[in-house]
């Protein structure tokens, strides 16, 4: 095909001319084959009219599956189904409109999808996103659990049923979003961002009755484990029944194996708290009565014994030891004082030997000259001088009338 010729202000193209070109670009791509989701399967005249929405982005194409394709399919199709499909664009020229024809369609294997989401399993495992160490302790009793949940649907019901037959008083805040389909994911992962930036919420449950595989992919989605791994808010995962294992399972604080078994988990029962609490204070007035009987046993036995029995008991038995003590203490103080006493005589005795009067009474004298010194030499006192003369019982006064030398 030869190019064409340029358009310009002076030569425009007519639509027609555009709208052919436009189908010439668009066959010359071929077929390829896409992977996406059915969003919308309607049939008219035996053809389908839907949509395929991508698995990730937010990217949706309209297709057409003729009825003569359609005959050929051996497999059965309804919107929220995760398909392969070959697929031819085309370009209606007289509508301006772009489709997408179906020449082959089916499911993605079972296999596929397992390989698929045991692969990013075991990428978020090694992001230590599966840590216990990560998971999260419940409140006891929480003031008010945010729900994630579909409007009106039982699992709704029997979360909020639960919990109230267990706490009347408990608070929820239900946030409603779609939990399968093309929005599963997109507004679950909303719902969990809104509930964990709300600081009066105290946990979170994601709330679903069960389903088939297909149904709860949206829970094993990269974008909904994450959010539910940047949450600061405890959450619980009440996805599915007992043998159901989306990834959003493995993320969460707790796992639930129904919504039921969440509200049980989370919420305490007040029957059972109060009987706890009648039990705590049974044991509490057991242990403080055997406390006070023990106490007053230790009193009574205290008060038997003999010091405290008689107040006169101290008194009665320090008496005979108090009036031996007195009695050697009078012992002792009259023997030191005839000790004393014998000592003062013995001293008083050697006293007296040594004193000049005992001298005088073996018939000495001590001759004082009128100065009152005692004359040594008969030189101090010439003829004439005036003497007293001191002997044991007296004095004598006396002049001296001569003198005698030792000499003569």
């Amino acid at each position: 095909m030869s190019a064409p010729v340029p358009s310009t202000f002076e030569q425009p193209w007519s639509v027609g001319f555009l709208s052919n070109q436009i189908k010439g670009w668009i066959d010359r791509l071929g077929t390829a084959w896409v992977e996406g989701e059915l969003t919308q399967w309607g049939v008219s005249g035996g053809n389908v009219y839907g949509k395929l929405k991508d698995l990730e982005a937010d990217a949706t194409v309209s297709f057409t599956l003729w009825s003569s394709t359609r005959a050929k399919l051996t497999e059965d199709f309804k919107q929220g189904d995760r398909v392969i499909a070959l697929v031819k664009p085309n370009w209606w020229v007289k509508g301006g409109s772009l489709t997408m024809q179906v020449l082959q369609l089916r499911h993605v294997g079972l296999g596929d999808l397992l390989e698929r989401i045991e692969r990013l399993k075991r990428q978020l495992q090694s992001e230590g996103l599966f840590d216990p160490a990560r998971k999260r302790p419940l409140p006891f009793l929480p003031n008010l659990i945010g729900l994630i949940t579909g409007k009106d649907s039982d699992a709704e019901k029997d979360v909020l049923r639960n919990a109230h037959l267990r706490w009347p008083s408990v608070q929820f805040r239900v946030v409603h979003a779609a939990v399968q389909g093309d929005r599963c994911v997109s507004e679950v992962a909303s719902a969990i961002r809104r509930l964990d930036a709300d600081p009066e919420v105290d946990v979170i449950i994601v709330a679903r009755g069960g389903g088939d595989f297909q149904n709860l992919l949206g829970f094993s989605d990269e974008t909904v484990v994450r959010a539910a791994a940047e949450a600061t808010t405890p959450i619980v995962s009440a996805i599915g029944h007992e043998a159901d294992r989306p990834l959003l399972d493995e993320v969460a604080d707790l796992r639930a194996s129904t919504p039921t078994d969440a509200a049980k988990r989370v919420v305490p029962d007040v029957a059972e708290e109060l009987s706890r609490i009648q039990q705590a204070r049974a044991r509490m007035r057991s242990r403080v009565t055997s406390f006070v009987g023990h106490e007053i046993d230790r009193i009574g036995q205290l008060r038997s014994r003999p010091a405290l029995a008689s107040h006169t008991w101290l008194v009665d038995s320090r008496a005979e030891e108090l009036t031996r003590l007195v009695a050697r203490g009078t012992e002792l103080i009259d023997y030191r004082v005839d000790r004393a006493a014998q000592q003062l005589a013995d001293l008083r005795s050697h006293l007296r030997a040594l004193s000049p009067k005992r001298t005088l009474e073996r018939g000495y004298a001590i001759v004082q000259g009128p100065d009152g010194r005692a004359l040594r030499h008969v030189a101090e006192a010439p003829v004439g001088t005036a003497l007293r003369v001191t002997v044991s019982d007296g004095r004598l006064h006396a002049t001296v009338d001569a003198v005698d030398s030792a000499d003569r």
